[in-house]
């Protein structure tokens, strides 16, 4: 019996190594996975993008990507306090800023789509067209709901530079609300209550909860969205994963990850049009 006993331990004590070098393998593997943290828009991952690009490039490089999905205007700020490695953003001005103060090694561009303005179907304000800044002037005159992002992203900075050139410096009439929030609550928001919104049509395109939302505006040439992406400056801050971003960058402006960029559809509509060679 003593025998036995002793076999049982024994058999106990190799299956506890077992199960604890099983463990310190699994937790080696992950600690070696390379990942980096793009700082990127709510309308790329909102309409779906990421989930479609991020499998094929980890795919294609081993390296996970851990998106956080902010306005433009925050992405970029994260950028230059370090707490991201890879920018994924779509406010050319603010981009060259960025690179101008040092805080990325260099803008590429990446893809574009478009803005389109959204609003009730029946279109109370009288709006539908191509003419942005026409539309625009037509919901200040009949104090139409409108809602704005307002959260400094890059829709939001296109947004005030329509109004801009609507000849309306500083929208504040009543019907006109910021949010302050990513665009598919802001276009959430409209839809329930039956106001108008500037969304990238990507997001739009993804958008389940329309109600009776419709495109109204679309195709004014002042309406062209482009997306850029930067390396942080490991200058700057020194521990920036800046080998691994950069192959996210190589890889995106490179004919594999442009072609997954255009093979991106949804009921057959492409997205975003691939433009990093122009």
């Amino acid at each position: 019996m003593n025998g036995l006993n002793t076999t049982v331990r024994i058999f106990k004590s190799f299956r506890a190594v077992a199960l604890i070098s099983i463990a310190l393998s699994a937790t080696i593997s992950i600690a070696q996975t390379p990942s980096i943290v793009m700082a990127s828009t709510t309308s790329t991952e909102q309409s779906g993008l990421f989930g479609y690009l991020m499998p094929e490039f980890k795919k294609a490089t081993g390296i996970d990507v851990k998106v956080v999905a902010v306005g433009t205007g925050q992405a970029i700020d994260m950028g230059r306090r370090g707490d991201a490695d890879v920018l994924f953003v779509h406010d050319k001005v603010a981009e060259e800023k960025v690179v101008a103060e040092g805080f990325v090694i260099k803008r590429f561009p990446v893809m574009y789509n478009d803005f389109v303005l959204i609003g009730p179907a029946a279109d109370p304000a009288g709006v539908k067209g191509k003419d942005i800044a026409l539309a625009l002037q037509k919901l200040k005159t009949a104090n139409a709901g409108f809602i704005s992002r307002g959260d400094k992203s890059g829709t939001n900075a296109a947004e005030l530079r329509y109004w801009k050139t609507a000849g309306v410096e500083t929208p504040a009439f009543s019907g006109y609300k910021a949010c302050g929030c990513g665009m598919g609550p802001a276009l959430n928001i409209a839809a329930s209550t039956g106001a108008y919104v500037l969304a990238d049509r990507g997001t739009w395109l993804n958008f389940k909860n329309r109600a009776d939302l419709a495109v109204l505006v679309e195709g004014d040439t002042r309406l062209f969205n482009q997306y850029g992406v930067m390396v942080v400056n490991p200058a700057k801050h020194p521990k920036t994963k800046v080998i691994e971003a950069q192959k996210f960058v190589d890889w995106i402006i490179s004919p594999a990850g442009q072609d997954v960029i255009a093979g991106y559809k949804i009921n057959g509509e492409q997205l975003f049009f691939p433009n990093a060679t122009k």
